[in-house]
C-alpha cells in the first residue's frame, strides 16, 4: 500500500465520534427467513456512524423502504459489523431452518449491497465472504470507497458501480474498480464526480471534515451522487 492510501484510510477514520452501542441482529426488521423471490438490499454506512445515523447510506435506504416496492427488504449496516449481514443473509436464505444453506438455498439469493467511505470497502469484502460461501450478489454499488483491496471485484458479484471523487487533498475514493473474472462480473461504470467547482453545502459539517475530508464530505452531502446509486439499485429490481 502506498503512503498516500494509508493516509488517505487514516484520516477518513479520524474523529469518530462519541461511542454507541454496537449494532445487534434485534436492530433489523427483515422478516427471516424471506420469502422466495425476495430482495435484500444492505447499505453499509460510512466512517464509525451508527446503522441508524443520519446519513446519506440511511436516508437512502429509508427513501427505498418508503417506495414499498414488493418483494424488497432494506437495511442499514455499521461497517464493522459485517458478522451481523452475514448472519442476516444466512438466515434469510435458510428457508428450510436447518442450519445450513443448501444449493437451490445458495443460488436463489437476490442480494444488492452499496456502501460509502468505509462502507464502500465494506461492500467488497462482504461479497468475498459472500463468494467463500457460494453465494451470488446481484449489485454492489461504492461510493467514495475507502479502504485496503477494494478495487478488484469477486466473481460472484453479477455487476458492480463505481462512484469517486479525485478532489480530496488527502482522501480520495477507489478508481477504478475492476472484476477479477470479466466473464462473470459487468462493470457498469467508474463514474468520477469533480469537486473543483461544483459547491455543496457542507456547512452543517464539523471543522475536521470541512478541512481534511472536503471533497469526500461535499461527495457524501451530493444529491446528484445519491439520484445515480438509487437509480442503479432500481433498473437492478428491474427484471433483465
Amino acid at each position: 500500500m502506498g503512503c498516500g492510501k494509508l493516509l488517505a484510510v487514516i484520516l477518513a477514520a479520524a474523529w469518530v465520534g462519541p461511542a454507541v452501542a454496537a449494532q445487534e441482529m434485534a436492530d433489523l426488521t427483515t422478516p427471516l427467513p424471506l420469502p422466495e423471490g425476495h430482495t435484500l438490499i444492505l447499505g453499509f454506512q460510512g466512517g464509525r456512524e451508527n446503522w441508524d445515523s443520519n446519513t446519506a447510506v440511511r436516508r437512502l435506504a429509508l427513501r427505498l423502504r418508503n417506495r414499498r416496492l414488493a418483494g424488497v427488504h432494506v437495511e442499514t449496516i455499521e461497517n464493522t459489523r459485517r458478522g451481523i449481514a452475514l448472519r442476516l443473509v444466512q438466515q434469510a436464505l435458510d428457508r428450510n431452518r436447518d442450519g445450513a444453506l443448501d444449493e437451490v438455498e445458495k443460488q436463489a439469493a437476490s442480494l444488492i449491497v452499496y456502501g460509502h467511505s468505509f462502507g464502500g470497502a465494506a461492500v467488497v469484502k462482504f461479497a468475498r465472504q459472500l463468494d467463500a460461501l457460494g453465494v451470488p450478489v446481484r449489485l454492489t454499488v461504492q461510493i467514495d470507497s475507502v479502504g485496503w483491496g477494494d478495487a478488484e471485484i469477486p466473481p460472484n458479484v453479477r455487476r458492480a458501480a463505481n462512484l469517486y471523487q479525485r478532489n480530496g487533498w488527502f482522501v480520495q475514493g477507489e478508481a477504478p474498480i475492476r472484476a477479477r473474472d470479466p466473464s462473470r462480473t459487468e462493470i457498469l461504470g467508474n463514474w468520477e464526480f469533480d469537486y473543483r467547482q461544483k459547491q455543496i453545502d457542507i456547512s452543517h459539517v464539523g471543522f475536521f471534515k470541512k478541512v481534511f475530508r472536503h471533497a469526500h464530505t461535499r461527495m457524501e452531502y451530493d444529491p446528484a451522487v445519491w439520484h445515480k446509486v438509487e437509480a442503479l439499485i432500481l433498473a437492478e429490481l428491474q427484471p433483465h
